[in-house]
């Protein structure tokens, strides 16, 4: 009976040397492992951090490209190649004519203003073409040579050019003007007026227009 007790004894302590030889060797406290749900959510919150920094990364760049392309639009108006201000346009211009004949002149004529409604800045370089449709045909102007400056004309504003012509005392019929035709500096599009100077001019030998047109600028006899 002694002996069955001292073996019962030595298995007991056995199995409690075994039971902590096997604690030792693994090393881990279970009370001190996170639990799953700990882990869990320590992890979804990571992520939602790492989203919410890229979407206010990726936004704050969206903003400054936007910001970047709607601004490259600007200031290009009105401008040709190389950034020069484009010429004006035929459609683009409101002309009209007027007398500007000045009481004991010797010469007539007539002031033709180009107003520019095209909604942007544009040019008049040169001398306009200018041609009396009369009761005997066309007659066109001549230039009268004077330095054609560059005119940047900006949106509303207006240049103004003189047509200058003989006046009839001749007594006779002379040649009756039915109109005015002016084509802008650079265009092939022209615009016809009605004639506000004298009724008449004198009839010529055929040696030349007695018509002559001034430069954009002028004023008065024809610049």
């Amino acid at each position: 009976m002694r002996v069955r007790k001292l073996t019962l004894a030595a298995m007991a302590l056995a199995a409690g040397l075994s039971l902590t030889a096997c604690q030792s060797d693994d090393g881990t406290d279970p009370s001190a492992a996170p639990s799953a749900a700990s882990s869990a959510s320590s992890s979804n919150g990571g992520s939602e951090s790492a989203a919410g920094g890229s979407a206010a990364a990726g936004q704050e760049g969206g903003t400054d490209t936007a910001g970047k392309t709607s601004d490259g639009t600007g200031g290009t108006s009105g401008t040709g190649e190389g950034g020069k201000t484009a010429a004006c346009r035929t459609d683009e211009l409101e002309i009209t004519a007027t007398d500007a004949t000045v009481g004991g002149d010797t010469e007539g004529t007539v002031a033709v203003d180009l107003k520019n409604g095209g909604g942007r800045d544009c040019t008049l370089t040169g001398y306009a073409g200018v041609d009396l449709k009369t009761n005997t045909g066309s007659l066109s102007a001549k230039r009268t040579g004077r330095q054609a400056p560059q005119i940047v004309l900006a949106d509303g504003d207006t240049v103004t050019f003189g047509i200058t012509y003989p006046v009839n005392d001749s007594g006779g019929s002379g040649v009756r003007v039915t109109g005015l035709v002016v084509t802008p500096p650079n265009e092939t599009k022209s615009v016809t007026l009605d004639w506000p100077g004298a009724a008449t001019l004198p009839v010529t030998d055929g040696s030349g227009t007695p018509v002559q047109v001034g430069p954009m600028g002028s004023a008065g006899q024809g610049g």
